[in-house]
């Protein structure tokens, strides 16, 4: 009966009640994400449609002419609300005037925000746009964000279909941009297999996912540190690292986990950064779970020449970077001096920094005590 309680069904296990309740909850944490990426969504694209208003009937427009966004994006900085610099607020804008279609799908709730009637873009379309609804129940705003770079309407259609048939996270669908596959489709005398080829080894869209992304954790006022560990192991071994260096009394002055940086327009994160006193630089710490690649290295100086230009203030030495990577039979250290030629400071950093043998023998004593846990 449709009514009959879990408690009431006729040979009801144990590990068959486990797994209810295991459904109950990727159910509902699926929705509760999905309720959330798009209520970002609408935010960003009702910003879009004020602006937009704005630009066409603001009685007081004139005076701001040029700085319009860059006075926008001040003002919202002092008023505490997020993503919302002059590059984002015209972002939004964009979004707005090429998906308004949108404005269909908008609820009682949403449609009061909306600032009076407003006059929505016509546009000549090459192709059929896609529902508004399908946009908003289908893409993520990173989705989103990837698409509004393309700016043939032809090639950014090709992209929301596929990234929609496929089930593409942010990451596929940026590869998949950048592997041409829009282009190679046009040249593929057979499209549907092309199409199932590129989709087989496909990074698909977890709801997970979904939840760390930056523009979603900021909006819900989550921590980074709260949502990006990739693993478990990696979790505890930086809660472990972080004591331990603390500890060692050599001038480490802890300043941030999982820092992020916006490079390029793409976010990366730092493990975790220390300011050391003694040699009066950052320590930028990454720990990698699994084997060194000279990829990681390349990432971690990148980071560390980031510092060093935007971080650095007057008297500061150049920043250090540290990579720990880790399996279970080894434990490799690399330093990134990135580009110290101060050969008194590099000799001072080599007694003050722990010892790479040190680092290499907590690391995986710790990684083998976490995995007989």
């Amino acid at each position: 009966m449709e009514n009959e309680s879990l408690t009431e069904k006729a040979g009801m296990s144990f590990d068959g009640l486990l797994q209810a309740i295991s459904n109950i909850h990727q159910r509902t944490h699926a929705s509760a994400t999905k309720a959330v990426n798009t209520a970002l969504t609408l935010r960003n694209w009702l910003i879009g449609v004020c602006i937009h208003e704005y630009e066409l009937h603001g009685e007081d427009r004139a005076a701001y002419g040029d700085s319009l966004f860059a006075k926008m994006g001040e003002r919202l900085t002092e008023k505490g609300v997020p993503n919302c610099n002059k590059s984002r607020l015209y972002r939004y804008r964009d979004f707005y005037r090429l998906y308004p279609q949108i404005v269909a799908t908008l609820s009682p709730q949403f449609t009061s925000l909306l600032p009076g009637k407003i006059d929505v873009p016509q546009k000549v379309a090459t192709v059929e746009p896609l529902s508004g609804k399908l946009i908003l129940e289908r893409l993520s705003y990173s989705h989103i964000e990837l698409l509004l770079e393309i700016p043939a309407p032809l090639k950014r259609a090709f992209y929301e279909i596929e990234c929609i048939k496929g089930t593409w996270s942010v990451r596929e669908l940026k590869r998949q941009i950048a592997s041409l596959y829009f282009e190679r489709s046009g040249l593929s005398w057979d499209k549907e297999k092309l199409s199932l080829f590129a989709n087989e080894q496909a990074l698909q869209a977890e709801p997970h996912h979904v939840i760390r992304e930056p523009y979603v954790f900021e909006f819900m006022g989550i921590r980074p540190s709260e949502v990006l560990p990739e693993s478990d192991l990696e979790a505890a071994l930086l809660e472990k690292l972080q004591s331990f260096l603390l500890e060692l009394g050599h001038g480490f002055c802890f300043e941030a986990r999982q820092k992020r940086l916006l490079i390029g327009g793409e976010h990366f994160f730092v493990d975790m950064v220390f300011y050391h006193r003694v040699l009066n630089c950052h320590v930028l710490v990454d720990l990698k779970v699994g084997s060194f690649t000279h990829e990681q290295l390349g990432q971690l100086n990148t980071y560390v020449s980031y510092y060093r230009t935007n971080e650095a203030t007057p008297g500061d030495q150049p920043p250090v970077g540290i990579l720990l990577c880790t399996d279970k039979n080894q434990a490799l250290v690399e330093y990134a001096l990135a580009g110290m030629d101060n050969q008194l400071f590099v000799s001072k950093y080599q007694l003050e920094l722990p010892q790479p043998e040190v680092l290499q023998r907590y690391l995986a004593e710790q990684r083998k005590s976490l995995e007989t846990l």
